[in-house]
């Protein structure tokens, strides 16, 4: 099997949004400051005043106000540009300090005042609840970012939010929603860099894991499955301890043969809206250029 990059390129230039187009120019190998610079500047379309980012960077989320999800994509891009920094990071995290609540979890969502093109579940979330999923997905972009820059690591919030996903991950005595437990293992990944603990919980969680790696998703959509890439992308990670090397080489098979005739990938999960369906696709291609290269496909 192989992927037909100048394909790819053609549904990004066809389909996707500028900030995801800048971020395949980036992991299309074209690795220079200006890209990374580029990729920075492609999210402060989405920036708010109070220091997070709303405005359908979440694609299913397409609501002005800042939003955990609009933090999670936005740090995710700022991870992919390091080592360039942001400008705008340690504002993004004072925000994040801002919502979070009492015990240094993050509601999955806050309020929002119009719910047009926004997913049920980000528009019925409760405020007044830390969510353990949304909290790992961002604490781990987090980390990292952090791997490049101090602020990140050396802001309260980050060290909250570390240990509110350690403590709940502790606290986990049978198997999780399937994107909890993707992203609990993501985080635990990334946290391992720097919190020896890290990997502890990882063989913790080894016993939710299955064979292939596969997390069906209970009551989404129809066929919808997390597969061991989704959390174990990196090669060289101690993540990839809990995995079989042929079960990693049948995913990297399931991930390349993915190419669709135009080009892109696709994704098996609802959208919301028109626009949400085609970010979703610009999205996920980048997202697996990115691993098939990092794994020498």
């Amino acid at each position: 099997m192989s992927i037909n990059f100048g394909r790819a390129a053609s549904f990004m230039a066809t389909n996707a949004r500028i900030l995801d187009r800048r971020r395949f120019e980036l992991v299309s190998g074209n690795d220079t400051a200006e890209t990374r610079a580029a990729v920075l500047t492609a999210i402060d379309g989405y920036r708010n005043p109070d220091g997070g980012y709303g405005w359908g960077l979440e694609p299913d989320l397409r609501a002005h106000e800042s939003q955990p999800g609009g933090a999670l994509h936005a740090l995710e891009a700022i991870a992919d540009a390091a080592p360039a920094t942001s400008p705008h990071t340690v504002a993004l995290l004072d925000w994040l300090q801002s919502v979070t609540l009492p015990n240094g979890g993050l509601p999955f969502a806050l309020p929002i005042d119009d719910p047009v093109a926004c997913a049920p579940f980000w528009a019925q979330a409760d405020p007044h609840e830390s969510s353990l999923q949304i909290t790992a997905a961002i604490a781990s972009q987090a980390h990292r970012a952090a791997r490049s820059d101090d602020n990140v690591q050396n802001h309260p919030w980050f060290t909250s939010a570390t240990q509110f996903c350690f403590q709940s991950i502790q606290d986990i005595d049978e198997a999780p929603f399937a994107y909890v437990l993707s992203f609990a293992l993501q985080f635990l990944d990334t946290a391992s860099d720097s919190y020896p603990e890290a990997r502890e919980l990882l063989e913790r969680l080894a016993q939710f894991v299955s064979a292939d790696g596969t997390f069906p998703v209970v009551g989404g959509a129809e066929g919808e499955t997390l597969h061991l890439l989704n959390f174990a992308p990196e090669p060289d990670r101690p993540v990839r301890s809990l995995l079989e090397d042929r079960a990693v080489a049948d995913d990297l098979d399931r991930l390349e043969s993915g190419q669709q005739s135009d080009g892109g990938w696709t994704v098996d999960f609802t959208s919301y809206s028109p626009a949400a369906d085609l970010e979703w696709r610009g999205y996920t291609t980048v997202g697996a250029i990115a691993v098939l290269r990092m794994n020498g496909r």
